[in-house]
């Protein structure tokens, strides 16, 4: 396998945007976190550079169960996305093809390890997926579990898995799906995606949720090309993995929470490993050139009017390549002042004041649709409206649009709606699927 250049290696940023001022009395600190990164893409069939001139692989693994016969076109469609984003590997990345069913079988290259991307392993790989066909059930674990093997083979610096299926996973129980997330979780990094209409979207999201990767429905099979070369093509871009936010707080200072806000919205409190004294470590996975938002919360001891304290330190840390500490990349600083003027401590920073609208109505978009499953109508009209209402307010079309085709909206500014009688499946699937994605601050 080819060594890669360090002189792509992304630059990381941090800027915090927050009220730092409280009143007499005042605890609750919260701040905006933007981490950005640039100088780490690369474009063409260059090899894929990585931070300390390590190497990258990529697993792609396809749902072969039975039910893609049904249509033909499913399987068909699979076919041809993994084709195409064997097509869009760059130059030198190591590279895999599974085919899931109620087992995972080794497609390509097929001797326990991975290829290396070239135009005549591509094209083996490409050749390779004619044997693809439908038959058996659905064990999701099994694959993720192949897929670490192989991702654990020739000293990996990135290490990315692609995941598609279209049914519910219903030979193996939700304990062992769970306990294959939980062995895989911090090793790999791995986008799911869910083909047609008959998959559980808390499957997809929560294994995309685990291993910090995207999730998104492929209603139409024959859109499913386009998608994998968009998703190959975003790992392609990542130089550096393994990133953590470390979080350092003075003695007396608690931890409310630490949240990615955007681009979508996940909840990283639980995911903290202890970093040394007051410090701790928020898994961010890899990055190429983006920018993301997290929305940091800490309670402070009590102080009088006129001090002031540093609340919390707020690093980037990666993995050292050469085996030593982990060093930091870039950090910023959380202050707490406190003031007796009312105007300067009742301000709310619109940063944090967009982030938590936008959180909330991820909260409410899933709190509606399940209300709405259970025969909840009124419980889903109060929910689903609030969703409109935040979704008008902050600006985020996307999402406006997608709940109009669930529910009727008669004024988006006060969140008053009626629920459609009729909504197609796919149109539900795709709201709940992508509740979480947000759109960035207007700065």
């Amino acid at each position: 396998m080819a060594n890669f250049s360090k002189s792509t290696a992304p630059q990381f940023s941090v800027d915090v945007y927050q009220n730092e001022f409280l009143p007499e009395g005042g605890r609750d600190v919260s701040a905006i976190v933007t981490v950005t990164s640039t100088g780490g893409g690369t474009t063409g069939r260059q090899p894929l550079a990585t931070a300390g001139g390590g190497r990258a692989g990529v697993v792609i693994m396809v749902d072969c169960s039975g039910s893609m016969d049904f249509p033909a076109t499913k399987m068909r469609g699979a076919r041809e996305a993994t084709a195409a984003a064997v097509d869009t590997l760059r130059d030198g990345t190591a590279f895999a093809v599974v085919a899931g069913t109620h087992v995972a079988k080794e497609v390509y290259p097929g001797n326990g390890g991975l290829a290396v991307a070239d135009a005549r392993t591509r094209a083996e790989a490409k050749e390779s997926l004619r044997r693809l066909s439908a038959g058996g059930g659905t064990a999701i674990g099994t694959w993720l579990r192949l897929a670490d093997r192989l991702l654990s083979t020739g000293g990996l610096t990135i290490r990315h898995g692609i995941l598609l299926t279209d049914g519910r996973n219903e030979h193996e129980s939700p304990e062992e799906l769970r306990a294959a997330l939980d062995a895989c979780a911090g090793r790999f990094t791995c986008d799911a995606r869910g083909v047609g209409t008959d998959w559980e979207v808390k499957e997809v999201t929560g294994i995309a949720s685990a291993l910090l990767g995207s999730a998104d429905i492929v209603a139409d099979p024959a859109a499913l090309a386009a998608d994998f070369t968009a998703m190959m093509e975003h790992a392609m871009g990542k130089g550096v993995a393994d990133v953590s936010l470390r979080l350092w707080t003075p003695v007396g200072v608690e931890i409310a929470y630490v949240k990615q806000v955007a681009p979508t919205v996940e909840d990283l409190t639980g995911r903290r490993t202890e970093a040394g004294p007051r410090a701790g470590d928020y898994p961010t996975g890899s990055w190429g050139d983006e920018s993301r938002d997290y929305h940091v919360s800490v309670r402070v001891p009590q102080a009088a009017i006129g001090q002031e304290m540093l609340a919390a330190r707020v690093s980037l840390i990666a993995p050292d390549p050469l085996g030593g500490d982990p060093k930091p990349l870039s950090q910023g600083l959380v202050r707490a002042v406190w003031t007796d003027d009312l105007a300067m401590s009742t301000s709310i920073n619109p940063q944090v004041a967009h982030y938590t609208g936008q959180a909330e109505l991820a909260d409410v978009i899933q709190q509606g649709l399940d209300a709405r499953k259970s025969g909840d109508h009124d419980g889903a009209t109060a929910k689903l409206g609030r969703a409109v209402q935040l979704a008008a307010a902050s600006g985020n079309a996307d999402t406006a649009k997608l709940l109009s085709k669930v529910v009727d909206v008669v004024d988006a500014a006060t969140g008053t709606v009626r629920l459609k009688a009729k909504v197609a499946e796919a149109d539900e699937m795709t709201l709940e699927t992508r509740s979480t994605k947000t759109v960035r601050v207007k700065r």
